[in-house]
C-alpha cells in the first residue's frame, strides 16, 4: 500500500508505506522477450481502456490480478493514464493487489503524476519517503529529478531552492539542463528578465547551451512576437554545431503561419528536409493553412507523412463486454450500435520493443513476425535508434524491408547509416550509399555531417575522407556555410584519428578555395597539436587565425594555456598569458591557477609570482569561466546570441517604463 486516504499528510503517508515482494509467474520467466513484451502491452492496453471507460472497479482489479502483472506494466499504465485523477485511482486500486510492490519506476511515474496535477505537498512527501530509505532498491532522488518534478508543478521557488542546494553540494558548474529548467519556468511564469539572467549566468559559469536552451529562447521570443529575432537565432544554430529540432521547427512554422508569412514557412520546411527532420503532427494545422493558401506542392507530401496511418487498427472497450473476458481487442466493424465505447490506438513503446530484440534470436524474430505490427518509417526509425548493437540494427533493417506494405525511405536509410557509422561499420555504410545513389536518393546535409562525426568516434578517418570527397553525389550542392561545417567536422575527425598530416592538408585546401575556418575550429586544432607537443604547428595555426582576419578570443587563449601546461611547456603557456593580457583579456580563475601551478612545478617561481600579482591587480576582471567549446561554439557566438535575446526585452522594458 503506497498512500493512505489522506494523501496530504506527510506523516500519515510515510506511516502507510509498506514493502512487499513482487512475485512473477513461472510462465512469464520462460517466455521469449518479444512475447513477454506483447503480453505486457496487452495488459497495458486493458488498463488504459478500463481507466477511460465506465467499467466497474472490479474490472480493473481483475486485470491487475493477472499473474503477469509487474512494475513495467504499472509504470507504463500510469504514464499513459488519461488524467492525474485516473492515475491516482489506479494507485489506490493497487492497494488491493496482494503481491504487488512499487519499484523505482512506478514511484517515479507517480511522482511525475503528482507534479503534473500540481500536488506539491504530496510530491514532497513522496520524495522524502524515497530519500529516507523507506523503499528497497530505490535510488535517492537526484537534484535533477527534483527540479524537473517541481517545475511540472509550476513552483519556481521550490525549483530555485533545489537548484541552489545542488550548487552548494557540487564543486563543479551544474549541467546545462538545470539552467534550461529554470529558464523555461521563468518564461512560463512571465519573469522575462529573470529568464535572460539565467541564460547569462549559464554562459558566465561555463555551462554550454544545448538545443533545448535555444528552444526555450525561441519560444520566449515567439511569445512576444519577436519572430525576426527568433529566426536569427535559429539560423545561427548550425554554425554553432547545434542540432535544430522538430520542436524548434514546429514553433517557428506555427508562428510564421499565424502571421501569414508563408514564404518563411516554405523556407523552414525546405530546411527541415535538409536537416533530415521528420515532420510532427503538431504541424498539421499550419500545413493545411499553407495548402489552402496555394502552397499545395510543399504541403501535400508532408501532410501525408504526418497523417495517422489507417492501417493501424484501434483497440476498444464496450460496456457490454463481460469484465472476466480476456479478449480486449475487437474488430472495427462490430458492435456499431453500442454507445459506451472507448477506442484507442494500441500501446507501443519502441525502446522497450528494441530492448526485446537486442540479440535478434530466431524465437524473438518469429514472435515479432506473428505480432503483425503495422510498420511505418517513424516507428522503424525509433527502433533503429534504440537498438544498441549495429549488427541487430542491420538485421532488423533488412528484415523489415520484407514486411508487406513497408518500403524504406530516406529517413529510415539515414537512421541506419548513422547507426552503422557510429560503430565503424564502413563496408555496410558504403553498401547503402551505393544503393541510394543507384536509386537516385540524396542524404540530408545533417546526415552526412553525422557520418563524418561518427567516423571520428569509431576512428575511421580514411572512411570519413572518402565520404567527404564524394559529398556532391551523396548530398548534392551545399552552401558555403554548410561546406565550412563539413570541413570543420572532417578536421575534428582526422584529429581524433591522429591523421595529423591529412588534417593540415584539408586545412590548406579549404583556405585555398576561400572557406576560412572559424575560431572554434582553430581552437580545436591548436588544442590537438599542443597536446601532441607540436609547438611549431600550433604557432603556425595561431598566425593563420589573424591571416583569416579573425581575432583570438579569451577561450582560444585559455585552450592554449591549458594545453601547454598539460604537456609541461609552462614557458609557452606564460607567453600566451602575456599575449592575452596585451589583448585586454584575462583567463578564468581555474586557468590562472593551472598556469601558476605549472610554473612552480618547472621551477619558475618568479614568473609564477608575477602571474599571481598580475591577477590580484585585475581581480575584478577575472571571469568565473570562459564560454566556448572546441570545434563547436566561440565566445563571440554566445555573446551575439545573448545580445539578440536580451535586446528585445530591454526594448520592451523601456516601453513599459515610459
Amino acid at each position: 500500500m503506497l498512500y493512505s486516504s489522506r494523501l496530504y499528510s506527510a506523516s500519515i503517508v510515510l506511516k502507510n508505506y509498506t514493502l512487499r515482494t513482487c512475485h512473477f509467474s513461472t510462465a512469464a520467466r520462460n517466455l521469449n522477450k518479444v512475447t513477454l513484451y506483447l503480453q505486457r502491452a496487452k495488459l497495458i492496453d486493458s488498463i488504459r481502456l478500463c481507466l477511460r471507460s465506465k467499467a466497474p472497479e472490479v474490472s480493473l482489479v481483475n486485470i491487475l490480478n493477472n499473474p503477469s502483472m509487474d512494475s513495467f506494466v504499472v509504470t507504463n499504465a500510469l504514464r499513459s493514464s488519461p488524467s492525474p485523477v485516473a492515475a491516482l485511482s489506479l494507485i489506490e486500486t493497487l492497494k488491493s493487489i496482494k503481491d504487488f510492490s512499487h519499484s523505482q519506476d512506478t514511484l517515479y511515474a507517480l511522482a511525475k503524476i503528482l507534479a503534473k496535477s500540481g500536488q506539491t505537498s504530496k510530491l514532497g512527501a513522496l520524495i522524502d519517503a524515497i530519500n529516507s530509505g523507506k523503499f528497497v532498491n530505490v535510488a535517492y532522488v537526484s537534484f535533477m529529478d527534483r527540479m524537473r518534478w517541481y517545475a511540472e508543478t509550476g513552483d519556481l521557488d521550490e525549483v530555485t531552492n533545489v537548484w541552489e542546494e545542488w550548487r552548494r553540494a557540487s564543486d563543479k558548474h551544474l549541467c546545462t539542463e538545470s539552467y534550461n529548467i529554470v529558464m523555461k519556468l521563468c518564461v512560463e511564469k512571465g519573469f522575462d528578465e529573470r529568464a535572460i539572467q539565467v541564460f547569462c549566468r549559464m554562459i558566465d559559469e561555463g555551462a554550454l547551451p544545448n538545443c533545448r536552451t535555444y528552444t526555450v529562447i525561441i519560444q520566449h521570443l515567439i511569445k512576444f512576437e519577436k519572430l525576426d529575432s527568433a529566426m536569427r537565432i535559429f539560423q545561427m544554430l548550425p554554425l554553432m554545431r547545434i542540432r535544430r529540432t522538430l520542436k524548434q521547427y514546429s514553433l517557428l512554422v506555427e508562428a510564421f503561419t499565424g502571421s501569414d508569412n508563408l514564404d518563411v514557412v516554405k523556407t523552414l520546411l525546405n530546411e527541415m528536409r535538409a536537416d533530415g527532420v521528420l515532420p510532427g503532427r503538431a504541424m498539421i494545422t499550419s500545413l493545411q493553412h499553407m495548402k489552402e493558401a496555394g502552397y499545395a506542392d510543399e504541403a501535400d507530401e508532408l501532410i501525408k507523412e504526418i497523417s495517422p496511418d489507417d492501417r493501424i487498427k484501434s483497440i476498444g472497450y464496450y460496456s457490454l463486454v463481460n469484465p472476466d473476458d480476456d479478449d480486449d481487442v475487437i474488430d472495427d466493424d462490430e458492435n456499431d450500435d453500442v454507445k459506451d465505447e472507448v477506442r484507442l490506438k494500441p500501446w507501443l513503446d519502441p525502446a522497450a520493443l528494441a530492448s526485446a530484440l537486442q540479440y535478434w534470436e530466431q524465437e524473438e524474430v518469429s514472435a515479432l513476425e506473428d505480432a503483425n505490427f503495422t510498420w511505418t518509417p517513424r516507428l522503424v526509425c525509433k527502433i533503429i535508434r534504440s537498438l544498441r548493437s549495429p549488427e541487430t540494427a542491420w538485421h532488423f533493417f533488412c528484415w523489415v524491408a520484407q514486411r508487406p506494405g513497408f518500403v524504406h525511405d530516406i529517413y529510415t536509410v539515414s537512421r541506419i547509416i548513422t547507426k552503422l557509422a557510429r560503430h565503424g561499420s564502413v563496408r555496410l555504410v558504403d553498401q547503402l550509399l551505393f544503393k541510394i545513389k543507384r536509386e537516385g536518393m540524396i542524404l540530408s546535409f545533417s546526415t552526412v555531417r553525422l557520418i563524418i562525426d561518427f567516423y571520428g568516434f569509431s576512428r575511421k578517418g580514411d572512411a570519413a575522407l572518402n565520404i567527404f570527397h564524394n559529398i556532391k553525389t551523396i548530398c548534392g550542392p551545399l552552401s558555403k556555410n554548410s561546406r565550412l561545417i563539413l570541413y570543420s567536422s572532417l578536421l575534428r575527425t582526422l584529429a581524433k584519428c591522429q591523421m595529423n598530416n591529412e588534417a593540415l592538408d584539408i586545412l590548406d585546401e579549404m583556405i585555398l578555395i576561400g572557406i576560412f575556418p572559424d575560431l572554434q575550429t582553430f581552437s580545436g586544432l591548436m588544442h590537438h597539436y599542443a597536446l601532441q607537443g607540436d609547438v611549431k604547428t600550433v604557432q603556425r595555426l595561431f598566425v593563420m587565425v589573424r591571416q583569416c582576419e579573425l581575432e583570438p578570443d579569451s577561450y582560444m587563449y585559455k585552450i592554449l594555456i591549458c594545453a601547454y601546461c598539460k604537456c609541461e611547456r609552462a614557458s609557452l603557456a606564460l607567453r600566451v598569458f602575456e599575449d592575452m593580457r596585451k589583448s585586454r583579456l584575462m583567463p578564468d580563475g581555474v586557468t590562472k591557477q593551472l598556469l601558476v601551478k605549472s610554473l612552480w612545478k618547472e621551477g619558475k617561481l618568479r614568473e609564477a609570482a608575477q602571474v599571481e600579482e598580475t591577477s590580484e591587480e585585475s581581480s575584478d576582471a577575472i571571469p568565473l569561466a570562459l564560454p566556448g567549446h572546441l570545434y563547436t561554439v566561440s565566445t563571440s557566438d554566445l555573446t551575439r546570441v545573448y545580445e539578440i535575446y536580451s535586446s528585445n526585452f530591454a526594448e520592451s522594458s523601456l516601453v513599459t517604463s515610459a
